[in-house]
C-alpha cells in the first residue's frame, strides 16, 4: 500500500485562519499533518507574540502532530540571486526561496536560529523543508550540523546523518498553485493526473499550502485530494519514514 505524507505548510500567525481551516479538512477524515512552521513570517510576524495561534500550535502537537521547520522567515529578504538561481525557481515561487541562495555556514544559521526560536516555544521540530522547497545541496549538510533527521525538496525525502551523504527516499508531492487563474486550473489538473498515475508509488505526499484555499478550483482539488489519498492509502508520519528506513 502507498505510504502518503500529510503536511501543511506556511504556518504562520499571518496565515492563521486558512491553516487551521486545512487542518479541519484533514480532520474530517482522519488525518492528522505535519506542521510545517514559520517562526517569524515575512520578518514580521514572530510566533513568540500571537498567543493565541500558539496554543493552537501546542494544542496540535500535543495531538500528536509533527512540526518541521520550514525556514526562518521564508522570503527572500536581502538575498540577491544568481542567475542559476533565478533559472531553478522559474515559476515556482514569488521571491519565496529563503534557502535559495544560501550556503552552509549562512543555512545553517538561520536553521540553527529557527529551531532556537521554536524550542524555546516548547515545539520540537522533527524535520527542516526549505521554503518553495529550493535550497543548494549543501543545506543537507547544514541540516544534519543541526541534529535534524530529515529534509526534504520537491522530489523527494531526506534522511541525514553527520558525516553521511543524505539517504534519497523519492517521493512526488502532490500540489497546488493559485497564483493566477490559469496556474490554478493548471495544477488542479497535475494533482487529477498524479492521483491517476502514482497510486501505487512508494511514498507520496500531499503538500497543502494556506493559499490553495484562494481559488475555486485549488479548494476543491486540495480537499478531493485529503480524501481520496487518506481512503487509498496508508497515512504515516515523518517518523515513521525515518524510523523505516534506519540503518539495522
Amino acid at each position: 500500500m502507498t505510504r502518503v505524507l500529510v503536511s501543511i505548510h506556511d504556518v504562520a500567525p499571518a496565515l492563521a485562519p486558512a491553516v487551521v481551516r486545512l487542518w479541519d479538512m484533514c480532520a474530517e477524515h482522519g488525518v492528522r499533518p505535519a506542521l510545517l512552521v514559520v517562526p517569524d513570517w515575512h520578518g514580521s510576524w514572530p510566533l513568540e507574540r500571537d498567543e493565541p495561534f500558539l496554543a493552537w500550535l501546542h494544542a496540535r502537537a500535543a495531538d500528536g502532530a509533527e512540526v518541521l521547520l520550514h525556514g526562518l522567515r521564508h522570503d527572500e529578504h536581502g538575498l540577491p540571486r544568481r542567475w542559476r538561481d533565478s533559472v531553478r525557481a522559474l515559476g515556482r515561487t514569488a521571491r519565496e526561496g529563503e534557502f535559495l541562495t544560501l550556503d552552509r555556514a549562512a543555512a545553517g544559521a538561520r536553521i540553527r536560529e529557527g529551531l532556537a526560536r521554536l524550542r524555546a516555544l516548547e515545539l520540537r521540530p522533527v524535520g527542516f523543508v526549505p521554503p518553495a522547497w529550493l535550497a543548494r545541496s549543501a543545506c543537507w549538510r547544514a541540516v544534519a550540523d543541526a541534529g535534524l533527521p530529515l529534509a526534504e525538496d520537491d522530489a523527494a525525502v531526506y534522511l541525514v546523518r553527520p558525516h553521511r551523504a543524505p539517504t534519497r527516499l523519492p517521493a512526488p508531492v502532490v500540489r497546488w498553485s493559485a497564483r493566477g487563474r490559469a496556474r490554478a486550473w493548471a495544477s488542479a489538473g497535475v494533482a487529477e493526473w498524479r492521483w491517476r498515475a502514482q497510486r501505487a508509488v512508494p511514498l507520496v505526499r500531499v503538500a497543502l499550502h494556506p493559499s490553495d484555499l484562494s481559488h475555486p478550483a485549488t479548494a476543491r482539488s486540495a480537499a478531493r485530494a485529503i480524501a481520496r489519498w487518506a481512503s487509498a492509502g496508508r497515512v504515516v508520519s515523518y517518523e515513521s519514514i525515518r524510523s523505516l528506513h534506519a540503518d539495522p
